[in-house]
């Protein structure tokens, strides 16, 4: 008799630790070596067919909650491509960027507008204010420990935390914890009962993701669904969130990648990659807004813990490196 999902998320769960402890060797949680950290810090060679599909893998994995970082990074080294560099992924960011902007735009101007008619009626109770109050308040925790790690730990998308077993071991943590939110979240709850404590608590889950692998989309989403808020709000919420955070960030990322230069890699791979980013971008969410308005979050969960899971096993196995 088949296992209904959230059983068999409780009967995975207990068995991840013994999996881990019983099947890896210490390799798996040794330091990238430093030929490869330096291969990280310029665009790899990336030809336009490359270029079109990492894209895709950006636009699609950038809103569902299983990580575009984790996938960017495992995705080309599965196909022998090697890892595209992070400056590569912050370029293309820019097509994820525009997508959640253009498909939000209205909802964007309808918040502006009322926040500045609340302003100067004094209606601070309008939905539109506690919705930009919240967007803001909640894009605070993810800016200042995202400008910590900036400060303190410059070379830290070079760092241990970004090697294929730590984005394996998160994606895991994560896919328990996005079970555990779906199992027990009442889901009740619309975005005109958002209060200001539920936006501070997601943009906190919101700062997680600056730990590859995490997912911004995933750990907001999660977190959301805790507070109470049905699923297709809490992803609405979670997308109209991330537009401060993903805009930033894309930013502060394309200028280090001007710095660093393109490598051998042509302008036209890059513009390419950018639109195919957009384009999925897009697709992506407009179906997850959709999808979860008649579906549950366990899909996400049960790919998350195969995703992470057969990454180990790779690792552990010598198919794959621990880079």
């Amino acid at each position: 008799m088949a296992l209904s999902l959230p059983r068999w998320f409780k009967r995975a769960s207990t068995g991840i630790a013994a999996f881990a402890v019983v099947t890896l060797p210490s390799k798996v949680f040794s330091q990238p070596t430093s030929e490869i950290v330096a291969s990280t810090q310029q665009i790899q060679q990336i030809n336009v067919f490359q270029s079109i599909f990492l894209g895709m893998v950006q636009g699609i994995t950038e809103f569902l909650p299983i990580s575009s970082t984790a996938h960017l990074k495992v995705v080309p080294v599965v196909l022998g491509w090697g890892d595209p560099g992070v400056a590569y992924t912050a370029i293309i960011q820019l097509g994820s960027i525009s997508a959640v902007l253009w498909y939000f735009w209205n909802d964007l101007k309808q918040i502006t507008t009322g926040i500045v008619k609340a302003i100067a009626t004094s209606n601070y109770n309008s939905y539109d204010f506690r919705l930009g109050l919240g967007i803001i308040l909640g894009s605070i925790p993810i800016i200042f420990f995202g400008l910590l790690i900036k400060f303190f730990i410059p070379d830290y998308d070079n760092s241990p935390v970004r090697s294929l077993a730590a984005i394996a071991l998160t994606s895991i943590g994560l896919s328990l914890l996005l079970g555990l939110a779906e199992q027990v979240g009442k889901r009740k709850r619309d975005l005109d009962s958002l209060k200001l404590r539920d936006s501070i608590l997601v943009g906190l889950a919101q700062s997680l993701s600056l730990i590859p692998g995490v997912s911004r989309s995933g750990s907001t989403l999660t977190a959301a669904l805790f507070t109470g808020l049905d699923r297709a709000p809490a992803a609405r919420f979670s997308f109209l969130l991330g537009i401060p955070a993903i805009s930033l960030a894309g930013l502060v990322e394309l200028k280090g990648a001007i710095e660093i230069g393109l490598g051998n890699t042509g302008i036209m791979p890059l513009i390419v990659g950018t639109i195919s980013a957009a384009v999925f971008s897009y697709a992506a969410i407009a179906w997850l807004l959709r999808f979860l308005q008649t579906h549950n979050t366990w899909v996400f969960v049960a790919y998350r813990l195969a995703f992470g899971i057969a990454i180990l096993t790779a690792i552990s196995t010598g198919l794959l490196q621990n880079t």
